[in-house]
């Protein structure tokens, strides 16, 4: 399977728009079902847009009870690109609008799709891994009446008088 787009074979593709399926796993992505991708690539004159769907599932360790859990990957891509290089006043990456950006490939003929859906699956999980509504937690993690601090046995006895 292909991992990269040439942007030559895009330019002189019908309508300058391809079709991009992918299925299989991802390295560094615990993958339980392959993660599966349908990709539109489409040339817009000096930008290229990539809009599809990614779907799979993955194993994560919950944030609170380290048990391991599966999640379901169910979203949409949205990407586009500069094919020559932005304004120097910009950087690598640049906002349109909120919530889109538009990276610049600054003349490089390939776009290397793999590691987008990389990025993507990254970007798409969620900040708190948890197992479910109802995790505790597990026993590893102690509850406030047993957090003590040696420390702060000083401040104890401490009296306030209110004047």
């Amino acid at each position: 399977m292909n991992r990269v787009i040439n942007i030559e074979d895009l330019e002189n593709s019908d309508s300058k728009t391809l079709k991009y399926s992918f299925e299989g796993n991802i390295e560094g992505i615990n993958s339980i079902k392959p993660i599966k991708a349908d990709l539109i690539i489409k040339s817009l004159g000096d930008i290229i847009e990539i809009t599809g769907n990614v779907k799979g599932k993955v194993k994560l360790e919950c944030d609170l009870c380290l048990n391991e859990f599966e999640y379901n990957l169910d979203f949409e891509i949205e990407e586009l690109f500069a094919k020559n290089k932005l304004l120097d006043e910009y950087g690598q990456e640049t906002e349109l609008k909120e919530g889109q950006f538009m990276t610049d490939l600054e003349g490089a003929d390939k776009i290397d799709i793999y590691d987008l859906l990389y990025q993507s699956v990254i970007l798409d999980l969620p900040n708190k891994k948890v197992c479910g509504i109802n995790c505790k937690g597990g026993d590893i993690f102690l509850s406030e009446n047993e957090v003590t601090d040696p420390r702060l046995d000083v401040f104890k006895n401490i009296k306030i008088d209110p004047k």
